[in-house]
């Protein structure tokens, strides 16, 4: 049985984690949170873009509560993908307010239905959920970001997830033992 403790435990570290996602972009430049890191061009901003449509369209159109700012159709192919990148025109805190405007979309949906509350996912291959589903799946998809980003901002100025909870030595040594154990099974066989 999904109670409500499952749903005020679930909304508790959705906040939280957001939280952390928009503390990503803080101290970085304009540059920074925009420019391409990966192959794919994945970047700080455009993670935030993302998972504003992300708390949008899961906890809105889902439970027949759309969001009240356009979002572009979920099976226009010709915009799949542009939620991932901020565009010269977009400021920061345009998609950071935007962002925090989805949050409470997104929480007054879950704070007035039910945690077994039916809603619709039509991309889905098993499209009937409830809120307790879209909660944990959008716990997943932020948290997965979420990791991204703390990969991406250690890559531009060295910021860490776990900062306060070690030093710069301790992080020198691991990375130290970590590459000699690679360079150690280099030739070995499995």
């Amino acid at each position: 049985m999904i109670d409500d403790f499952a749903k005020t435990y679930l909304h508790g570290d959705l906040r939280e984690i957001r939280e952390e996602m928009v503390g990503k972009l803080d101290g970085l430049g304009e540059y920074d949170i925009r420019r391409p890191l990966t192959t794919t061009g994945t970047n700080l901003l455009g993670l935030v873009k993302h998972l504003t449509l992300t708390e949008a369209r899961y906890f809105g159109e889902i439970f027949g509560r759309p969001f009240p700012e356009p979002l572009p159709r979920w099976d226009d192919l010709t915009v799949r993908g542009t939620d991932m990148w901020a565009t010269e025109h977009e400021t920061r805190q345009e998609i950071i307010d935007r962002y925090r405007r989805a949050w409470a979309h997104a929480d007054a949906t879950i704070t007035e239905l039910p945690v077994d509350a039916p809603g619709h996912v039509p991309w889905w291959p098993r499209p009937d959920v409830l809120l307790f589903n879209i909660l944990v799946h959008v716990l997943t998809e932020t948290n997965r970001h979420a990791g991204h980003a703390d990969i991406l901002r250690e890559q531009l100025d060295g910021a860490l997830a776990t900062d306060g909870h070690r030093d710069a030595e301790h992080w020198a040594a691991r990375r130290t033992e970590v590459d000699r154990a690679a360079r150690a099974a280099t030739g070995r066989t499995q």
